[in-house]
């Protein structure tokens, strides 16, 4: 009887500066209006396009960070932050801006995309904390992604 399950020699030729290179592929992601909480729509009511390469990494790392990890079981429970896990600490202001800078670099570095994240400035205005981080890619194409954090 025939082998269903036949060995196959496959050659492919992978580039040292491609994204197979680092395992990562960048891929495609629809735009996200993170304002109105919906994808990017056409007067139509379609979607309007989708993002490629750094800016589709860009759109996930923005996501990430407005994701609550473990509330929603469609998600990984490698996916989404942990900032609710700061209210009512008591912490200072520093340990509060030491601890979101710790818990978006988890975030956003369990994507094997991003290579590093660094460059945190933070604003209070109350008790809410805004922040921004520079998030570089593998690629070496940065951005800028900000978030802020209600400290109750």
């Amino acid at each position: 009887m025939a082998n269903l399950f036949p060995a196959a020699t496959i050659a492919a030729e992978v580039l040292a500066d491609g994204p197979e290179a680092s395992g990562a592929s960048f891929g495609r992601s629809w735009r996200f209006d993170f304002d109105a909480g919906e994808f990017v729509l056409t007067p139509t009511g379609k979607i309007a396009g989708a993002a490629e390469d750094a800016e589709a990494w860009l759109e996930w790392c923005r996501k990430a960070l407005a994701t609550e990890r473990y509330r929603h079981l469609v998600y990984s429970r490698l996916y989404g932050q942990e900032f609710e896990s700061l209210i009512g600490l008591g912490l200072s202001r520093a340990a509060v801006e030491s601890e979101i800078a710790r818990i978006a670099s988890e975030t956003l570095l369990a994507d094997p995309r991003t290579a590093r994240v660094e460059g945190f400035t933070f604003a209070w205005q109350g008790d809410t904390c805004s922040f921004a981080c520079s998030v570089t890619s593998v690629r070496d194409e940065a951005g800028t992604i900000e978030g802020s954090v209600v400290n109750l």
